[in-house]
């Protein structure tokens, strides 16, 4: 009898966790929906879109720039190591610009802005559900989403894709150092071998995940921040729910997206 009773309470919270990952998957679509929704149609708010543009890309280029250039840095060191047992050290410039462009350069940014500003967005709107600040815009008329969602989506779309490239060029820059002070190879034939293996796919590659990824932050970011629950400790259990989610989902959809740009794209 214990042990049916035992069963049976296990299967009760296991139908009580599976119905709430339903129901926080639908409320999260539907806010992601009516965030993009806000972002093409009136009223909308360019003063906080601004606002969230110089917050999200302005006070994330420090930490940008250091990934970018150190990332391009170590990965130019580890790749010469390699690729010196098959004697081709001169196409470091390749691998390093393709790696950066496709890989690394939109995935350490998204992750490294997600920690930043995800953790944020998610401890800013906690904060305003907790103290009312979200039920009184509603009382005075003001949809919360069009107001707080929708101008952090738009600038994690806009500045993202910016953040990635300034990461990719640093990254790329880095690595012409490393090649041509400890490498001994020439900077002219660096850059070179740069230009030649960035293409046109490799470009569309490269400017297609930060979107994607800067659409996932931003959403997760805003969604765990208006589902806080709890007074002050809930704030700090959806800043960390906050990063670890929009990590994860970062991972997985670049997972997926690289499946599906290599099948559309080819490397040549």
């Amino acid at each position: 009898m214990r042990t049916q009773l035992l069963v049976v309470d296990v299967s009760r919270r296991l139908h009580v966790r599976l119905m709430e990952s339903v129901k926080a998957v639908q409320d999260y679509t539907l806010l992601s929906a009516a965030g993009l929704r806000a972002l093409v149609t009136a009223p909308r708010y360019p003063s906080e879109l601004l606002a969230q543009m110089d917050s999200l890309g302005v006070g994330s280029l420090s930490i940008v720039v250091l990934t970018g250039m150190f990332t391009g840095m170590v990965l130019a060191l580890q790749s010469s190591a390699t690729l010196d047992v098959f004697g081709a050290r001169p196409y470091v410039g390749r691998l390093v610009c393709v790696s950066m462009v496709r890989e690394l350069g939109p995935v350490l940014t998204a992750l490294m802005v997600t920690g930043r500003v995800g953790s944020g967005m998610a401890a800013e709107l906690g904060s305003m559900v907790v103290t009312q600040q979200i039920d009184a815009l509603r009382v005075m008329g003001t949809d919360p989403v069009r107001r707080l969602v929708a101008p952090r989506l738009g600038a994690a779309l806009l500045m993202i894709p910016i953040l990635t490239i300034i990461s990719n060029a640093l990254g790329i820059f880095g690595a012409g150092l490393i090649s041509v002070f400890s490498l001994k190879l020439s900077w002219v034939y660096y850059w070179r071998t740069v230009a030649n293996a960035l293409g046109s796919n490799d470009i569309v590659m490269g400017l297609s995940k930060p979107v994607a990824f800067g659409f996932i932050l931003a959403s997760v970011g805003c969604y765990m921040g208006l589902s806080t629950k709890g007074g002050t400790q809930g704030v700090g259990v959806s800043t960390t729910r906050s990063v670890v989610v929009g990590s994860v989902l970062i991972l997985v959809a670049d997972f997926f997206i690289t499946k599906v740009l290599l099948l559309a794209f080819p490397v040549s």
